[in-house]
C-alpha cells in the first residue's frame, strides 16, 4: 500500500506527540524513538520509511557487503522515490557515522526528504544543506569507527528501540520521531485530528471559565460527545 499524498499532508498539520498518543492507544508500542532528535530544527518530517540496518563489522560478511555502488546503503538509498525517509539501524552507536556528506548525497539526489537513525552523522552541517530533515543520535567526525558496518536494505529493523517495516510512516518533529505502523496509518491520522480540535475547544473553555484544565482534561467520551455536538455531528 503506498501512502496518498493526501494522507500526507494531513500528517504535516499534527504534532508527534499527538500521533505517539493515538498509535500506543491502538496497541503499537513502542512506538517512538529513544535517543534520536533532531538536528533541523524547526522541520517537520512525515514519509514512507525505506530502511537501512548495519551490523558489528566482520572481515567474511564485509568481503561480500563492500561491493561499491551494489553495496547495501547505495541499495537503500537508491530505493528511495521522492518525498521516502531512510531509517537506519546503527545499533544505538553514538559515536559512529552511518554515513558522511559524500554517501548521503544520493538521498538528496533521490529527493528524499529525510533521514533518520539511532547512529550519529558525519559532516552533518553539509549533509543539512541537502534540504534533508535529519533526526540522529548525535554527530560525530568519525566514519563507522569500527563498530558499525551496512548490512541490508528495507528489511524489519529496529532504530531507537522502535520496530520499523518499509512501508510504514515517519513522522517527526522537534519532540521526536514517531513510527505509525502501514496497517493503521489512516485510522491514527482520523483519531488524531479530532483529538487535536478537541483539545483547542477544551482551551478554550478553560481560559473561558477560568477553571483547572482538570474540570474538562484529560477529554472524555463525554467531552467528545459535546464537541460533536457543536459542530452539529
Amino acid at each position: 500500500m503506498s501512502i496518498q499524498e493526501s494522507v500526507i499532508i494531513r500528517y504535516k498539520k499534527v504534532a508527534s506527540a499527538t500521533v505517539y498518543s493515538a498509535v500506543r492507544r491502538l496497541g503499537y508500542e513502542p512506538c517512538f524513538m529513544r535517543g534520536v532528535e533532531s538536528f533541523t530544527p524547526g522541520l517537520t518530517l512525515v514519509g514512507p520509511a525505506k530502511t537501512l540496518r548495519f551490523v558489528p563489522p566482520r572481515k567474511d560478511i564485509m568481503e561480500k557487503t563492500h561491493i561499491g555502488e551494489k553495496s547495501p546503503e547505495y541499495i537503500a538509498m537508491g530505493s528511495c522515490e521522492p518525498g521516502d525517509v531512510l531509517v537506519v539501524d546503527g545499533l544505538g552507536k553514538k559515536y559512529a557515522a552511518i554515513g558522511g556528506d559524500v554517501k548521503l548525497l544520493q538521498l538528496k539526489m533521490r529527493k528524499a526528504s529525510g533521514l533518520v537513525t539511532d547512529a550519529s552523522i558525519r559532516d552533518l552541517d553539509i549533509v543539512a544543506d541537502y534540504g534533508l530533515a535529519i533526526f540522529a543520535g548525535g554527530r560525530t567526525p568519525m566514519g563507522g569507527a569500527d563498530e558499525i558496518d551496512p548490512f541490508e536494505a528495507n528489511v524489519t529493523i529496529q532504530c531507537g528501540g522502535v520496530a520499523v517495516r518499509p512501508g510504514d510512516l515517519v513522522m517527526a518533529d522537534d519532540d521526536g520521531v514517531v513510527i505509525v505502523p502501514e496497517c493503521i496509518i489512516e485510522e491514527v491520522i482520523d483519531w488524531v485530528e479530532e483529538h487535536e480540535e478537541v483539545e483547542e475547544w477544551i482551551k478554550t473553555l478553560i481560559e473561558k471559565e477560568n477553571v483547572a484544565p482538570g474540570k474538562y482534561y484529560p477529554p472524555t467520551e463525554e467531552t467528545i460527545r459535546q464537541y460533536r455536538k457543536t459542530l452539529g455531528k
